[in-house]
């Protein structure tokens, strides 16, 4: 173990060596190295500068995809909504509308106005139908094939829609759920 004797006299020598270093080197040297440290120091604030900007961008992103997305789950929950809001009105053929007591049209009204106003609130918050009507180009991305069924439409084309896709911002929410045609089969 060292004494503070000891430290204290290498200290001394160290820096009396530092000095005499000091005093020997040309002025030049001692541009050239305060230049070096410069460099470097100026090295590292650029790099701290940088990585200070990606830090902000990266925040501003992520607040960003927070917006955007914080409602995900909640949509999500409300699409079996809309799905028994289309159901209960595919129910009812457009022939037998006619039919209908006062009472049963201003059900109907009822429910095709909540219906709108489901899908008015959604896309308000940025949920939006995917579309996939028959004869589109099928997408992988968007829709789920889960059906492939020969007809005459071209191979590879939606046939028929199951179920309605729905996207938030970018994402897919619930990819549209499709019969795709392969082809006329002769």
């Amino acid at each position: 173990m060292m004494s503070d004797e000891t430290r204290t006299e290498e200290t001394e020598v160290t820096e009396a060596e530092g000095a005499e270093q000091a005093a020997e080197a040309t002025p030049e040297d001692a541009i050239l190295r305060l230049e070096a440290e410069k460099e470097e120091m100026r090295g590292q604030l650029l790099r701290t500068l940088a990585d200070l900007d990606n830090t902000r961008k990266r925040a501003q992103k992520e607040v960003s995809d927070a917006r955007v997305y914080a409602i995900e789950k909640f949509a999500a929950d409300l699409l079996s909504v809309s799905d028994n809001l289309a159901r209960a009105l595919a129910a009812l053929p457009d022939e037998d509308r006619g039919a209908l007591s006062e009472a049963g049209k201003n059900l109907l009204n009822g429910i095709e106005m909540t219906e709108k106003e489901l899908h008015t609130a959604l896309a308000r918050n940025g949920v939006t139908v995917i579309a996939a009507l028959p004869g589109d180009a099928f997408d992988p991305n968007l829709h789920q094939a889960v059906a492939n069924v020969p007809s005459p439409q071209a191979n590879g084309t939606i046939h028929d829609v199951f179920q309605s896709g729905w996207k938030i911002g970018d994402r897919v929410l619930r990819a549209a759920m499709v019969a795709v045609s392969a082809g006329s089969t002769n």
